[in-house]
């Protein structure tokens, strides 16, 4: 019996499975010669890019209506090491610790908030990194409203003004007032010189009218040096009084990556080829957020559900061919967009890797909405055929209103 292992079942972890199952099918490779499992710390499949949003119901899709439809097997379990000698990863589960035996192995784990070495960030901030510290925040603010008015208990610093930081920047205030928060003050800061730094002048501009319309305060430049239960410390000395701080300063590879021993990028990524594979290793392939790919002749994957969604559909179906002796297909992804939610102002959305401005407003609301809501959904009907195709190693074409 050939294993396929999937660690994760995140945008890459999914597709990177159910793809390897379409490749079985496509090779007429019966159930008793592979079979695909999933390791993964729960049973759901998370749309992480949601977790700025006030309502938390539907960003979670549960894996039994996307796995066993295709044969896939779940385990639930943490994987904690990984032997490449005798091919076997070492799975913490909720009984022991297991071996698990693979043929090809695809490591899809992830990212994870990136939390720096500062007093009292871990116990006095929160963070919307997973559906869990979403949340606990929405249960915190909600908690706020027993407490009589104050500069703290209405204040909500965002720390980080990237696309997380912003987003959930311009999702607060209407959210706290619909809450019953009266006059809410959401701040949100950065250490760089420009809020949305990385978005271009151009797509700045919009993201920063959209903040002063809704009311979202900003501060850039500035430091935290220190976190207490009342707000934080500035490595000025100076002082933003907050019983809410919410940290969004950026992400990192699971630390999963670190065990093979290889050699990491800055954000603790593992490099890959164009067919998702590992340098030097025909066995063990990596998508999304863990891994680094070149996606056209200049630029790599970046740390997002627009690239971990083709590079999981790839490593799925290149793992399975290279098992069976057939050709691997490279990687390609000839177009870049980002688009941005800025609550009631709309939203916008960038095309290139310069983000030039494409659309703005209510229409890129559009856009985001289809995205978010449509787009980056795995179908849920349970139907076998409806899966499978959806796994197909292709790129889609950019999103558009």
């Amino acid at each position: 019996m050939e294993q396929i292992i999937v660690i994760g079942a995140g945008f890459a972890g999914l597709w990177s499975a159910i793809a390897a199952a379409r490749k079985l099918e496509e090779l007429s490779v019966d159930t008793d010669r592979a079979m695909v499992t999933v390791i993964n710390r729960d049973t759901w499949h998370s749309i992480r890019v949601r977790n700025y949003e006030s309502e938390l119901d539907q960003i979670r899709v549960p894996l039994e209506l996307l796995l066993p439809p295709v044969g896939i097997v779940l385990k639930v379990g943490d994987v904690t090491g990984i032997d490449t000698k005798d091919r076997s990863v070492l799975v913490r589960t909720s009984t022991g610790v297991e071996k698990v035996e693979y043929s090809r192995l695809i490591i899809a784990s992830g990212s994870r908030v990136c939390l720096p070495n500062l007093p009292g960030i871990e116990q006095h901030t929160f963070n919307i990194d997973t559906y869990s510290s979403a949340e606990k925040l929405d249960i915190h603010l909600k908690s706020l409203l027993v407490e009589p008015p104050s500069v703290g208990r209405d204040t909500v610093l965002v720390i980080g003004a990237g696309l997380t930081g912003i987003e959930l920047a311009c999702e607060l205030p209407n959210r706290l007032r619909e809450m019953g928060m009266i006059a809410p003050n959401v701040l949100l800061v950065d250490r760089s010189a420009h809020i949305g730094s990385d978005m271009g002048e151009e797509a700045r501009q919009v993201i920063v009218e959209a903040l002063q319309n809704i009311g979202v305060k900003t501060r850039t430049n500035i430091n935290a040096a220190t976190f207490d239960n009342s707000g934080v410390t500035l490595t000025d000395g100076t002082r933003i009084d907050a019983q809410t701080v919410v940290w969004c300063g950026g992400v990192t590879a699971s630390p999963l990556a670190k065990v093979l021993e290889r050699n990491l990028d800055h954000l603790g990524r593992l490099p890959v080829d164009r067919f998702m594979r590992l340098e030097n290793s025909e066995e063990m392939y990596a998508a999304g957020d863990i891994a680094t790919a070149m996606v056209d002749d200049r630029n790599s994957s970046v740390m997002s559900c627009q690239h971990a969604r083709p590079m999981g559909r790839f490593a799925g179906n290149n793992a399975v061919a290279s098992l069976f002796g057939q050709g691997q297909i490279p990687l390609e992804i000839p177009w870049y967009s980002t688009c941005l939610d800025l609550g009631s102002e709309g939203a916008v959305q960038t095309q290139g890797w310069e983000r030039s401005v494409l659309l703005s407003g209510a229409e890129a609301k559009n856009v985001k909405q289809t995205i978010n809501c449509v787009r980056i959904y795995p179908p849920v009907t349970g139907d076998r055929a409806q899966l499978l195709k959806a796994a197909e190693p292709i790129v889609q074409a950019p999103p558009t209103e």
